[in-house]
């Protein structure tokens, strides 16, 4: 999830598609101290407070976290800090990282398990003027694209749309934009850019400026995972139950988010500064129901049960793209149990 989860509001500080201004420190929101009925665990969400964070601002709100055993502390990174960095060193129980960079991260060393799923659906899509030639993914042969890097959950996703439209690096001209997709398009230094449909269609929209969202395969969900709640397996193994409880409370959580999403933004309001006057206001509600979007399922309903058939898919294509080494062992990434139990 390079930065994907830290949206503007109020400013051009978009994760995945602006450049980060800088936040100084990590933050931690004060919770109640933990107690021998209430076991405390440290939840990382990655970076700035930012309301795609809501249902974990309501789920500490309505002690949804301490209806499940847990004194559940909220620590949002540092814009300098490294996904993995706090959860690798101890420093945090949980983290709210990207699947796919999770396998990554695996591979290095750092023995994540996801137990839960945060983002249903891939909100990575290829965006394109409206009054522009590009009009389906083959469409993309002999164009300029902009990404911010090759890395993260953009690079991915271009990876994956120009493998479904029977492509390859070769046939386009990629440009790496930075965080500035939107100004990058507009002034035509590209022809398209990767962008996120909670991210930066939502401030494409906000600027009127017409675009036209491509999916990133034809059909269904691309072969990647997104947005997920990991833990480490030797926190797993010792706290099974806190583990369990922090699953729970975030689902809780965004069920409650979707029942509620205006009393959702006022919570929020509470840890994202600046969000409770307009034009923020305004401009966190479109992300949050984009957000609610693609966290939820076709029916409308939170489960953040894990598709381990969807795991093996992506641990497929990052091994034949190159962005893993080796096989990855879906079965040690993954714990289904957590919520099925």
């Amino acid at each position: 999830m390079r930065k994907l989860l830290a949206v503007l509001v109020g400013t051009l500080l978009l994760a995945g598609c602006a450049a980060p201004a800088a936040a100084p420190t990590p933050s931690v929101t004060a919770t109640p101290s933990a107690t021998p009925s209430l076991t405390a665990a440290r939840i990382g969400l990655s970076y700035i407070p930012n309301v795609q964070f809501a249902p974990f601002y309501v789920a500490e709100a309505d002690g949804l976290f301490a209806a499940n055993g847990v004194a559940a502390t909220l620590r949002h990174h540092g814009a300098s800090e490294g996904l993995f960095t706090a959860i690798a060193a101890g420093q945090e129980d949980f983290v709210i990282a990207g699947g796919d960079e999770a396998l990554q991260a695996r591979e290095q060393g750092i023995d994540l398990v996801a137990i839960a799923t945060y983002y249903r659906s891939y909100p990575v899509q290829i965006i394109a003027k409206e009054s522009g030639p590009i009009d389906s993914l083959a469409g993309l042969k002999g164009k300029r694209i902009g990404v911010p890097g090759r890395y993260g959950e953009s690079w991915f996703g271009l990876l994956v749309a120009l493998s479904s439209a029977g492509l390859t690096e070769k046939d386009v001209d990629i440009v790496e934009v930075g965080y500035t997709q939107q100004a990058a398009l507009t002034t035509g230094k590209v022809d398209a850019v990767v962008g996120f449909s909670n991210n930066d269609l939502v401030q494409f929209g906000l600027a009127k400026v017409a675009v036209r969202a491509l999916p990133l395969t034809k059909e269904g969900e691309p072969p990647l995972v997104s947005i997920s709640l990991l833990t480490t397996r030797d926190f797993l193994t010792a706290h099974p139950a806190v583990a369990q409880g922090v699953a729970k409370a975030m689902v809780s959580g965004i069920s409650s988010t979707a029942a509620d999403p205006e009393r959702a933004l006022t919570i929020s309001a509470d840890q994202v500064p600046g969000l409770g006057v307009e034009p923020a206001l305004s401009a966190a509600r479109a992300t949050l129901t984009a957000t609610l979007t693609v966290m939820l399922t076709p029916e409308g309903k939170a489960d953040g049960s894990l598709d381990l058939a969807q795991w093996q898919a992506m641990a497929d294509f990052m091994l034949a793209k190159g962005l893993l080494t080796k096989t990855a062992d879906v079965t040690a990434a993954t714990a289904p149990e957590v919520l099925a139990s």
